[in-house]
């Protein structure tokens, strides 16, 4: 990872920290929606565990580090290559 999406991911990371619910629920839909614009470069997978994590976020589930959300989608990548 660049130092420059690094400094990206921690900016991003720094003002989530001060959005309220709704702000936080408007740009997981943005993700998403840039997501879904890059179909081709996510697996069904992928998409299915964006959607899970929409759904547990909903419903009070707490939401995961960087550092575990990133092993997650390099686990799911990888996951992808080996196809």
């Amino acid at each position: 990872m660049s130092l420059a999406v690094t400094t990206l991911d921690r900016q991003i990371n720094n003002y989530l920290s001060i959005l309220n619910i709704r702000q936080k629920k408007a740009l997981l839909t943005v993700a998403k929606t840039f997501a879904a614009e890059q179909e081709n470069d996510y697996s069904d997978e992928f998409k299915a565990e964006l959607d899970s994590r929409y759904e547990e976020y909903k419903n009070g589930g707490k939401l995961v580090s960087e550092e575990e959300a990133n092993k997650r989608i390099r686990n799911i990548i990888k996951g992808k290559t080996k196809k």
